[in-house]
């Protein structure tokens, strides 16, 4: 059986500002924004290049319990270029911090910001992907059946 990891469920305290953070100063794309169900709205964002989305909901009850705004750490975004990437970023108006190099080799640059609930996100440089984007060498493992 295969499995993919397609959506991520983020808890926030207002789904407006939220929306708002992830797509003018992070950078997603709005893929969805409506009522699924009377009483409960999702508004679902997605990072440019990846197969991962977030979801922002509102009035959803999750069977296995419901995580509270600003208790999610440790999502992690991945970029060719931090540099580059924070350049852009803080052009938009979001507060993360400078790329920090915590070795020499490729995947050990990190930078980290947080959004309005507290909710904290890494973003790793892996200049690797520039030329093995993820979704290609996931596919040229399952060819090979690993």
């Amino acid at each position: 059986m295969q499995m993919s990891l397609e959506v991520v469920l983020l808890p926030v305290s207002d789904v407006d500002r939220a929306k708002e953070f992830y797509r003018a100063k992070v950078g997603f794309h709005v893929d969805l924004d409506g009522d699924v169900m009377p009483g409960v709205r999702i508004v679902q964002l997605t990072p440019p290049g990846s197969g991962c989305s977030i979801a922002l909901v509102d009035g959803l009850q999750v069977p296995t319990g419901t995580p509270q705004p600003g208790t999610y750490h440790g999502l992690q975004l991945c970029v060719t270029d931090a540099k580059a990437a924070y350049e852009e970023l803080t052009a938009r108006g979001l507060d993360v911090t400078e790329p920090q190099q915590f070795a020499p080799q490729d995947g050990a640059t990190f930078m980290y910001f947080t959004d309005p609930d507290g909710n904290g996100w890494a973003i790793q440089e892996y200049r690797r992907r520039e030329s093995e984007p993820l979704h290609k060498v996931l596919a040229d493992l399952a060819a090979r059946g690993e």
